[in-house]
């Protein structure tokens, strides 16, 4: 027994040997993790930081602290969804550059049918938000929506709400962001082909589905 061994196996009583040194090694890992998920926060919204540039620094400086814990990291970084996301943030990119979301919304808010084209907005606004970013939608469209919403004929706050239902709730679509790293980090053995057709299918069905209902429960009835 004065080997240290015993009942609960093999004793480190100096606490200074492999299992402490690795339990060290990994608290320092998940507090620099912690520190880094803090500072990305802080300094992209506080700051109005680009998120993406914030964020590729805050893995170089975990890299750096604690290389060993992050040398499969990059192994394991979806590329294909990557490529994806940054290919279609790119399509949308151009089209509102060349103003065709302004354009097509111009032409919605000039049919006379406030009714018809606040549904017609939340549609503009759920089709583009599936493959961009809902809060730059949103900023681009309510803007857009002004015009008819001067009417009276429908109420304001109903529309903005039904516009920010159906920007938000498309999300779950793998060209969104959301989507994306919900695909990307499916769990070990998932069969990503399968899964990615289904949060495809239920995307478009949110896409189709999505905006009338929220048309229908918050612009119609005229409660708000």
């Amino acid at each position: 027994k004065g080997s240290g061994s015993g009942t609960y196996g093999p004793r480190d009583p100096a606490g200074d040997g492999a299992v402490a040194t690795k339990s060290r090694e990994d608290k320092i890992s998940q507090t620099a993790t912690i520190l880094g998920l803090i500072a990305l926060a802080v300094i992209a919204l506080g700051f109005s930081v680009d998120v993406g540039f914030v964020a590729i620094t805050v893995a170089v400086i975990l890299a750096l602290i604690s290389p060993k814990a992050q040398s499969g990291a990059v192994n394991k970084i979806a590329w294909s969804t990557v490529l994806l996301i940054c290919g279609m943030l790119t399509f949308v990119g151009v089209l509102q550059a060349a103003g065709t979301i302004e354009y097509v919304s111009d032409g919605v808010a000039s049919l006379g049918m406030p009714l018809l084209a606040a549904l017609l907005i939340c549609y503009i606004g759920a089709v583009v938000s599936a493959f961009a970013s809902s809060t730059a939608i949103l900023a681009a469209l309510i803007p857009l929506a002004i015009p008819f919403l001067e009417s009276g004929e429908v109420g304001a706050v109903g529309v903005v709400a039904a516009l920010a239902v159906s920007s938000t709730i498309v999300d779950v679509s793998p060209f969104s962001t959301n989507g994306a790293l919900v695909l990307a980090n499916a769990p070990e053995g998932t069969d990503k082909d399968r899964f990615y057709r289904q949060i495809l299918g239920y995307g478009a069905l949110v896409v189709v589905a999505g905006p009338v209902i929220a048309w229908l429960i918050l612009v119609v009835p005229g409660w708000l």
